[in-house]
Parts: C-alpha cells; sequence; structure tokens
C-alpha cells in the first residue's frame, strides 16, 4: 500500500512524492497507513484522500448529498456507529441495488463489513473528508420517519420503575437504538422540536388525551395527540431528564437538562405543575449552536442602528429595552453586551435565568430563594467596578431605584420592563414610585420591540391588500401594489404557515431635554409619546410599515403584534 501511494503520488502530483515516502518511512510502525497519514502535519486531509481514492480507484466525494442517504441505511445502522466510524452510505444511482459507504478512513475495512452485514446490501467503498460526512449524518438521521405511534403502543407493557432506572440523564438524541419506548418516545418529541425549530414544548392533559403543542415563531400549534394512559410516563422521564423528584405530583417544580441532538447542544428549561387533569409541563428549548445575534442582524433600520451605536459609546446612564414575555427583549440586551465587550471595560450581568454564555462578561445567576434578589445583586456589583451592567428586569421599586442610582454615580446599565411602548416605560418608573427627577435625569432611552414572522422565501408571492388593511397600517395613501406587498402560500419548510423565522421592529425614543421636562412635570405617556413623535419618533406600527414595505412580513403580522397610533 505504501509503494502504491508513492507512485501514485509521482503519477498525479497530489502530494510531494518525496515528503510522502520520507513520512512513511519516519512512521512505518506508528500504525495503519490511512491513520498515519491522516495525523500528517504536511498533507491536508482533503489531499490524502484524493490519493487514497486515486490509487484504490475509488470516488472522492467533495460533499455528500443528505437526499442520497437510503432509508435502507438509516434504520439498519445506529447514528452513533455512523457517527464513531465516521462514515454513511449513499446510494447515487437509484437504479443500482449496491450501496456506496463513504469513508474517512480509507483502510477500515471492518466497519464496510459491518455496515454491509446490518443493510444486507452489496457495499463499495468512496471516500469523503470527516466534514463533510458528519454534517450529512447529522442532517440524514433528522430527516428519519418518526416512531412514535410504534413507540405508545409498547409503552402500556412497561412498568415506570424499571423504565427510570434505565434512564440516562444526557442523551444524544439520534441514538434511538436499544432504549426503553418512554425514552425514545420524549427523544422523539424533542427531536421534532428541534426539526420545526420550536422554541417551547408544551405537554398539555386533557380529559381523554394529551396534547402536545409547539411554539413556532411564537404561536402554538398542536402537532401531535396521545393517550392519556403515558402521561405519567412522559413528565416522570422529563422530571428525570431534569433532576426534578418524580415522586412529588402536587407541587410545581422547575429544573433543567441538556441534550445533544448529533454535534448540536441543546439546554432544555422544564418547569411542571400540577393541573386538574394531571401533571402540564413545559420545555424551554435553547440552541447552544445558534450563534448569538448582532446588533446589524437584528431588523433595525440604518437610523435606528446608528442612533444605537451612539447610545453604546455613553459612560453612564439607564437604557430600557420594553416589551411582552417573548417579544426579543434578552437577544437585544445580549447584542448591546456584545458589541460594547471589550478588554478595557468590566461588564457585569445579573440574569433570571442565564440564557446564553457570553466571553469576557461576568453573569451572576438570580437565586431569589436564597436571598440574592435583582437588588442585593446589584448591591453587590457595584463593589466589584463595572462599567456596564445588566439588569435581567425591574420587577419592584428597589431595583428600579438601584439601576436608576447606580448609573447617576457612572455606569451604564441596561434592564427591560414589561409596557407596551416607550413612554409607557416612563409611568411605570414613576407608578413603581421612582422620584421623577431620578428618571429623568438617568433614562438616555427606550426602546419598544416585538418580533413579527417573516414571509417563507421559498413560497412568498405578490399579494393585494384591502384598502381597509392599508388604512390600518397607517399607508392609505400607497397607491397600487408595485409588487410591494407579499404573502407566504404554505410550503412543508415553513410548515404550511407561510412564515419562517422572525425579526424584530422597533420604537426608539431617545429622551431629549423637552422629554426630560415632562418627565420632570409627571405629564402622561400620550403626553411624552406626542412630544416624541413630533421630534421624529417612529412607532411600532410605522416601523412594521417600513418592513411590510420592504418585504419582509405581512400587513397582518404587524397589525396582529401592534397597537394602534393613538396619541
Amino acid at each position: 500500500m505504501k509503494n502504491l501511494l508513492i507512485q501514485t503520488a509521482k503519477r498525479t502530483g497530489l502530494v510531494d512524492a518525496e515528503q510522502l515516502a520520507r513520512f512513511l518511512g519516519e512512521n512505518a510502525r506508528s500504525g495503519r497507513v490511512d491513520e498515519v497519514l491522516l495525523s500528517c502535519p504536511y498533507f491536508t486531509e482533503e489531499a490524502v484522500l484524493k490519493l487514497f481514492a486515486e490509487a484504490l480507484g475509488w470516488e472522492y466525494f467533495a460533499d455528500v448529498s443528505a437526499k442520497a442517504v437510503p432509508v435502507e441505511f438509516i434504520e439498519a445502522v445506529p447514528a452513533l456507529y455512523a457517527q464513531h466510524h465516521y462514515l454513511i452510505g449513499i446510494r447515487p444511482n437509484a437504479d443500482n441495488g449496491e450501496l456506496t459507504v463513504v469513508l474517512s478512513r480509507p483502510l477500515d475495512a471492518n466497519a464496510l463489513d459491518n455496515v454491509s452485514k446490518m443493510t444486507g446490501l452489496p457495499v463499495r467503498a468512496a471516500v469523503s473528508t470527516r466534514a463533510a460526512i458528519t454534517s450529512v449524518i447529522d442532517v440524514a438521521y433528522e430527516q428519519r420517519t418518526t416512531v412514535i405511534e410504534e413507540v405508545v403502543e409498547e409503552l402500556d407493557s412497561q412498568n415506570l420503575d424499571q423504565l427510570v432506572d434505565e434512564v440516562a440523564a444526557s442523551d444524544d438524541l439520534l441514538d434511538v437504538v436499544n432504549r426503553p419506548p418512554v425514552i425514545r418516545l420524549v427523544n422523539d418529541i424533542l427531536f421534532r422540536a428541534l426539526q420545526l425549530r420550536a422554541s417551547d414544548i408544551h405537554v398539555h392533559p386533557y380529559e381523554s388525551k394529551i396534547q402536545i403543542r409547539y411554539r413556532i415563531d411564537g404561536l402554538l400549534y398542536d402537532t401531535l395527540s396521545l393517550n392519556r394512559n403515558v402521561l405519567p410516563l412522559i413528565v416522570s422521564r422529563i422530571k428525570v431528564m431534569a433532576g426534578m423528584d418524580i415522586a412529588e405530583r402536587r407541587l410545581p417544580q422547575d429544573g433543567r437538562c441538556s441534550v445533544r441532538l448529533g454535534q448540536r447542544e441543546v439546554d432544555l428549561r422544564i418547569s411542571t405543575v400540577p393541573t386538574s387533569y394531571g401533571e402540564r409541563s413545559v420545555l424551554r428549548l435553547l440552541d447552544k449552536s445558534t450563534a448569538l445575534f448582532g446588533l446589524d442582524e437584528l431588523g433595525l433600520w440604518k437610523d435606528d442602528l446608528e442612533k444605537f451605536d451612539s447610545l453604546l459609546t455613553h459612560s453612564h446612564g439607564v437604557i430600557f429595552v420594553t416589551g411582552p414575555t417573548g417579544s426579543g427583549k434578552s437577544t437585544t440586551l445580549y447584542a448591546c453586551l456584545n458589541r460594547i465587550n471589550s478588554a478595557e471595560k468590566n461588564v457585569i450581568t445579573i440574569e433570571d435565568p442565564i440564557e446564553y454564555q457570553l466571553d469576557g462578561i461576568s453573569q451572576i445567576q438570580v437565586a431569589s430563594k436564597k436571598g440574592m434578589t435583582f437588588a442585593t445583586s446589584l448591591r453587590h456589583v457595584l463593589r466589584q467596578d463595572p462599567d456596564v451592567i445588566m439588569v435581567g428586569e425591574v420587577r419592584d421599586i428597589e431595583t428600579a431605584r438601584m439601576a436608576i442610582q447606580s448609573s447617576l454615580t457612572g455606569h451604564l446599565v441596561f434592564s427591560t420592563l414589561h409596557t407596551n411602548d416607550s413612554a409607557g416605560a416612563v409611568s411605570r418608573l414613576l407608578d413603581l414610585g421612582v422620584e421623577p427627577y431620578l428618571v429623568s435625569s438617568s433614562l438616555i432611552a427606550i426602546i419598544a420591540q416585538r418580533l413579527v414572522r417573516k414571509v417563507c422565501p421559498d413560497c412568498r408571492e405578490p399579494a393585494d391588500p384591502s384598502p381597509h388593511e392599508l388604512r390600518e397600517l397607517g399607508l392609505g395613501e400607497v397607491g397600487g401594489n408595485d409588487g410591494k406587498f407579499f404573502v407566504g402560500a404554505g410550503c412543508e419548510k415553513c410548515f404550511q404557515t407561510g412564515y419562517r423565522g422572525r425579526t424584530g421592529i422597533y420604537e426608539m425614543m431617545m429622551i431629549n431635554e423637552h422629554v426630560q421636562n415632562l418627565i420632570y412635570k409627571r405629564e402622561t405617556a400620550g403626553t411624552i409619546k406626542r412630544v416624541a413623535l413630533d421630534a421624529g419618533l417612529q412607532t411600532l406600527r410605522m416601523d412594521g410599515a417600513r418592513k411590510v414595505l420592504a418585504g419582509a412580513t405581512t400587513i397582518a403580522e404587524v397589525l396582529r403584534v401592534t397597537q394602534a397610533d393613538i396619541v
């Protein structure tokens, strides 16, 4: 084999033949030739694999299509085996009964024989890089058909105590071979949720059934109904995953854990509450492989992005991000901190809970049961010489007053409030009991935001909105369609909704001298908003209208998440 490789190198020039001969001579007893060469620092993995392909007369694949992976391979070969041996089976020619096994270790003859035995098919070898094979394994096994119906039938004959003993704390969701049925069922529910880009899973018990619901792009969808008898098994499995007490069924419980989907690591935050028909569970999914958004990826228009950047240069002051639960406030704050984060600044956050880990930033988890509230944490953080502080949420007068006083002592403070619009945040602070002079002197901006679903790019088509819709959105003067408006027809990629992904719409109120005076005089939110509008404020609905005209979303979606601009 060594001589064959050296001759092939001389003939093709894929690698330096002299260097190859010298390296093989120096490492003659180091192990199998393919493993030795793939660890060689002189040649790339791609060059070595192409050399083997030429020498052995095999095909080299630069990339492998998941669509070419046959169902027989996925059903017969466990995902863990494919991942461990870095191999995948494909059938480039549908008429050919032969299976092509793509390897990243060309001389792994045992693995080749095992795949042939598992599938019962004749095989021939080909080669590709580890990265190409790993990515296609994840996609191919994610697309496998689910087996929920079969699993539910098996559950009836299982003993709960035995199942609890067999539970593992952290699993790869792709590994379903030889698993107890309840584990396979819960893994499959999680797996489907990740396929559909769901952010939450609801296990909702009714009198005669269990409804599994997924929150996708902010809306709940019923996706699966199960027999009511399996509820204790599902809830117990979920509790064991999260380290909760499976014997306690009369009190609410919270927990968290991690699961893997191939190369992806997903955090789960789990909550259970007792209801009249049994325990209800909600699982929040946080995909660690999803990169944090940058400020320029949030959906801000260029002028708003420039305003945002100018805010982040302030050395002190308070910036509030407002909106209801699930409107993307935390994502915006993380994007701000990522933009600010530098070696020259000490950035500390106080969160409940910590959703994503940020490099170079100290993050503190609130623990109210132990007396570690937002207010007490903030008091201690001020002794840590911070430059920038992020307080997850202002819920009471103590936290509000401390956050504002922190800004007056030379710190830039970010926080969130639950209010409908930017001007409402001022009224909320005053209602909490914060003195008007403190609010007016510390606030530098209030950003209200909502999330709207984006039109699916694969099935979008031009639409002709009604005059009523245009008037509602404030676009009464827009004449004709001009191809500006789009809706999604619905396709497989968007779960037949016509929408895929979300983007933010923003209302950014900068606190100028005039607004400061109004706050000091305790003027109403309506008065403050009117003045801000005169100064050029773009309301949530106005920003939504801009995104509709840009073809990013639909009129119905903007009307769903915003209120009419009545001031």
